[in-house]
C-alpha cells in the first residue's frame, strides 16, 4: 500500500502504511544513512532560511521531527517483535549516526532562537494553546538538550547523551538474552503436579519448537521459559518446591550474571545521567526527568508516601492472613513461607476465599470474544466502530491483525496493528502499545486535510494450541483494555497539530490515565458479560463468579500496591540521592528501599534491577511513580461513571462523549491537570484510588 514503493530500500518509500513484512536488516544501514543525509540537508536550509513564523520555522521542523520518528521506529519496532543477530548490529551501528543527528537538531541555535522569537513577538497572544504548549515545549527541549551550553560542555554533553543510548540498547538486549537462555526441561510428569492444562499444552509447544519431537500436554517432555505465560503459572501452581524456587531464583537473578550481566551498565547509566543533569545545572537527574511533567520530585515523593501509609497495615494482614492459611492446611512451609511460595498459596487462599481459579476462568476468555466484547464498549463509549482490516497494510508476522477505526458517518478516523501472542525467540516480553503514525494536518498526503494516525497495540499472551484459542487469564484481559486505552488517546485525538496530536507532548506522569482507566471496565457487569462465554458451550460466566471476581479485585490490594511502590521509590532514589561509585550499591539501596516497602524483605541475592527496563532502557527513569500517579487519575475520571450510575446508559453515553473530547481528544495540546479539570470540574484526589483498592482513606496527617 505504498504510494511509491522504493524496491531497492522499502525505508525510503513514500508509504501509507509502512512496509513491515519487506523491511530487513540489510535495509537498516544504507536506508537510515541515506534518511539522515536527506534531513541534514533539511535541517542546513531550514537554519538559513528560518523565520520566526509558524510556516517558516514549526512547519519544516515538524517535517523534519516526523520523517525520522517514523522510520526510526519501524527499525525499533522490528527489533522488538522480530528481532535478530542482523537487525541488532546494523541498529548498533547506525545508532550513533541517529542520536548525533537528534542532538544536531536539539541544540540547533537558529531553530532556538527562531522558537525563542515567536513567544516574545507581538503576535504570541494570537497563537492557539496548542500552538503556544509546543513553542514552549520546544524551548524547554531544546534547553534539556544542552542548546545553552558552551561549547567544551555541549560536546561533553554529546557524548554522554551517546553513550547512554548505547546502554539502553545494551540493557534490553541483554534483559532479551537472559530470558532465552533459561530453559527448564521437565521429564517427570510428578514435577509438573498442579500446572493446568493450558501451561502444559504451552510448554509441551515450546519443547516442541525446540527440537524435542512428539512433545505433547499430556505426556511431555515440557520446557519451561523465564517468559511471562510460562513461569508466572509455574509459581502460582506448580506444587513442586523445588521447581517453584529454581524458577523464582532464575528469574530474580536474570541478566545478572556472566556476558549478560546488567550490573555494569546499570551504574555507568546513573553515572551519567548524574553527569548530564550538572552539566545541565540541575542537583540530580530526577530533576531533569520532572522538568516535563506534572509533578516534582517533592510531590512525587509525597504521594508515593501517602499511598505507601494507605497500603501498609493491609499488606501486614495479607502476609499473616496468608501464613495462618499455610498452618491451616499443615504445609510445610508455614513457618519458613519464602517469596516462591507467595504466589502459589495466594492461588490458594484466592480460590478458597472467592472460590476462583484463574486458570478455570481461561475458557470464559478466549481471544475473540475478549475483543468483541472492548470493541462494543469502545462503540457505546466513545461512538467509534472498529472493523477488520486484514490485507489493507503489511505485517511483520501472520498473527498480527489489521483494524480500522471509523467514526458513526462510517469515514476512517484512524488505524492500528494488533500482535497477541508471546513468541519468546524473537520478541521482547511484556505489553506495549506505540504510535506508528501519529495525526497531522502538516504531514497530510495528497488531497486529506489531515494524516490519520496509526498504532501498535502488542501483548505476550499465550498463543492457542492446537485447535483452541488463545484462552486469557483475567489479568491478560485487563492487559488489552490498558494497551488499548494508550492506543485511544492515540487514535482519537483531534489535535491537527502534530507536535502535540494523540500521545505526543502529554506529559509523561499523565499518560497512563487512559490506559489505567480502562482497565476499570473489566469489572462492569455489562462489559465483563459481553466478553465472559465458554468457548465451546457458549454459556455466560456465571452470576456469582463474576461476584467473587469483583470481591477478589481488592484480594491483597495492600501487598500489590506496596509493590509499585517499591518499584517507583528504588527509581526516584537511585534517580535523587544515589551517588554511584559509593560505599552503598544499587542492590544495598534496594534492600533498604525495601525495608519500608516490603513486608516480606528481597532474598540477599535479590537482582530485580538488572532486568527493570522500564528505568533502564524504556523511558520511565525517575518516572515509574507515574504509574501511581496516573492512577489516581484514572479512577477519578472512572469515579464519574460510577456517579451518574453505570447502568444508566445514557448518563454513561454522554459522560463517554465529554471523556473523549477532553481526555482523548485534546493530546498533548493543552496541559494534562486542565484537561482533567475540564472533564471532571475539579482537581484529582486519590479518595477513588484506595476505595477501588479497598484501602483505608489516607489519614489527614498522612
Amino acid at each position: 500500500m505504498a504510494a511509491t514503493v522504493n524496491v531497492e530500500n522499502p525505508l525510503l518509500s513514500d508509504f501509507t502504511f509502512p512496509p513491515f513484512d519487506v523491511v530487513e536488516a540489510k535495509h537498516v544501514r544504507p536506508g537510515m544513512r541515506t534518511l539522515l543525509k536527506q534531513l541534514e540537508d533539511d535541517l542546513v536550509k531550514l537554519e538559513s532560511t528560518v523565520e520566526p513564523t509558524w510556516d517558516k520555522l514549526v512547519v519544516p521542523f515538524e517535517k523534519i521531527v516526523d520523517r525520522l520518528t517514523v522510520v526510526w521506529g519501524i527499525v525499533n519496532h522490528l527489533k522488538s517483535v522480530k528481532d535478530n543477530d542482523e537487525l541488532r548490529s546494523a541498529i548498533e551501528e547506525v545508532q550513533p549516526e541517529k542520536v548525533k543527528f537528534v542532538l544536531r537538531l536539539g541544540q540547533s541555535k537558529p531553530i532556538f532562537n527562531a522558537f525563542k522569537a515567536i513567544q516574545e513577538s507581538s503576535s504570541w497572544q494570537a497563537l492557539s494553546e496548542s500552538r503556544k504548549r509546543i513553542v514552549k515545549a520546544q524551548i524547554k527541549e531544546a534547553v534539556l538538550n544542552g542548546v545553552a551550553l558552551d561549547d567544551e560542555k555541549r560536546e561533553q554533553f554529546n557524548k554522554i547523551q551517546q553513550e547512554l543510548e548505547k546502554l539502553s540498547q545494551k540493557f534490553s538486549e541483554n534483559a532479551l538474552d537472559a530470558t532465552k537462555k533459561f530453559e527448564l526441561l521437565i521429564t517427570d510428569e510428578k514435577e509438573i503436579e498442579g500446572l493446568p492444562a493450558t501451561v502444559l499444552g504451552l510448554a509441551a509447544q515450546t519443547a516442541l519448537s525446540k527440537g524435542h519431537e512428539g512433545a505433547s500436554a499430556e505426556n511431555g517432555p515440557w520446557l519451561i521459559t523465564l517468559d511471562a505465560p510460562s513461569y508466572l503459572p509455574v509459581l502460582q501452581h506448580a506444587k513442586n518446591r523445588s521447581l517453584r524456587e529454581k524458577v523464582y531464583r532464575a528469574h530474580i537473578t536474570k541478566a545478572a550474571a556472566g556476558d549478560l550481566d546488567n550490573t555494569d551498565i546499570i551504574n555507568q547509566t546513573l553515572k551519567l545521567r548524574l553527569e548530564k543533569a550538572k552539566l545541565l545545572g540541575y542537583n540530580n537527574y530526577a530533576e531533569v526527568s520532572m522538568a516535563k511533567k506534572m509533578a516534582t520530585v517533592e510531590k512525587a515523593e509525597e504521594l508515593l508516601e501517602k499511598l505507601r501509609s494507605a497500603s501498609w497495615d493491609a499488606a501486614v494482614r495479607d502476609m499473616e492472613d496468608l501464613r495462618t492459611f499455610c498452618r491451616e492446611k499443615g504445609a510445610v512451609e508455614a513457618n519458613d513461607l519464602q517469596h516462591w511460595d507467595t504466589g502459589f498459596w495466594s492461588e490458594r487462599l484466592r480460590e478458597t476465599k472467592y472460590d476462583i481459579n484463574e486458570e478455570e476462568l481461561r475458557p470464559f476468555f478466549s481471544l475473540p470474544r475478549v475483543l468483541d466484547g472492548l470493541f462494543n464498549l469502545v462503540n457505546v463509549l466513545f461512538e467509534i466502530e472498529i472493523e477488520p482490516a486484514d490485507g489493507v497494510a503489511p505485517v511483520w508476522n501472520s498473527d498480527v491483525r489489521f483494524y480500522c477505526v471509523k467514526d458513526l458517518s462510517g469515514s476512517p478516523i484512524a488505524y492500528f496493528y494488533f500482535d497477541p501472542y508471546s513468541r519468546p525467540s524473537e520478541k521482547r516480553g511484556g505489553a506495549w502499545m506505540d504510535e506508528v503514525i501519529g495525526r497531522s494536518r502538516v504531514m497530510a498526503h495528497n488531497s486529506n486535510s489531515t494524516r490519520l494516525p496509526i498504532a501498535h497495540v502488542v501483548c505476550n499472551q499465550t498463543p492457542p494450541v492446537g485447535s483452541k484459542p488463545s484462552l486469557m487469564t483475567f489479568r491478560e484481559v485487563e492487559t488489552i483494555f490498558h494497551e488499548f486505552g494508550h492506543a485511544l488517546q492515540h487514535m482519537l485525538t483531534k489535535e491537527d497539530e502534530g507536535l502535540v496530536s494523540g500521545i505526543r507532548g502529554i506529559e509523561w506522569d499523565a499518560v497512563e490515565l487512559p490506559s489505567q482507566f480502562m482497565e476499570n471496565w473489566c469489572y462492569h457487569w455489562d462489559t465483563l458479560m459481553n466478553i465472559a462465554k465458554h468457548y465451546e458451550t457458549g454459556e455466560s460466566l456465571p452470576e456469582e463468579v463474576y461476584s467473587k471476581l469483583v470481591a477478589a479485585r481488592t484480594f491483597r490490594a495492600g501487598t500489590l500496591s506496596l509493590r509499585q511502590i517499591r518499584f517507583a521509590s528504588i527509581d526516584l532514589e537511585l534517580h535523587t540521592k544515589y551517588l554511584p561509585g559509593g560505599s552503598e550499591s544499587i542492590f544495598d539501596v534496594d534492600q533498604r528501599v525495601c525495608q519500608r516497602t516490603q513486608v516480606m524483605p528481597p532474598l540477599p541475592e535479590d537482582r530485580f534491577l538488572c532486568s527493570f527496563s522500564h528505568i533502564f532502557a524504556g523511558g520511565y527513569e525517575a518516572g515509574y511513580y507515574s504509574y501511581k500517579w496516573a492512577e489516581v487519575l484514572s479512577a477519578d475520571a472512572f469515579s464519574a461513571f460510577e456517579e451518574v450510575g453505570l447502568d444508566n446508559n445514557k448518563a454513561v453515553k454522554e459522560t463517554g462523549h465529554k471523556f473523549r473530547e477532553t481526555i482523548l481528544a485534546l493530546g498533548g495540546g493543552s496541559p494534562p491537570l486542565q484537561v482533567f479539570v475540564e472533564f471532571r470540574g475539579r482537581e484529582p484526589s486519590p479518595d477513588a484510588l484506595l476505595r477501588h483498592n479497598g484501602l483505608l482513606p489516607v489519614p489527614a496527617s498522612a
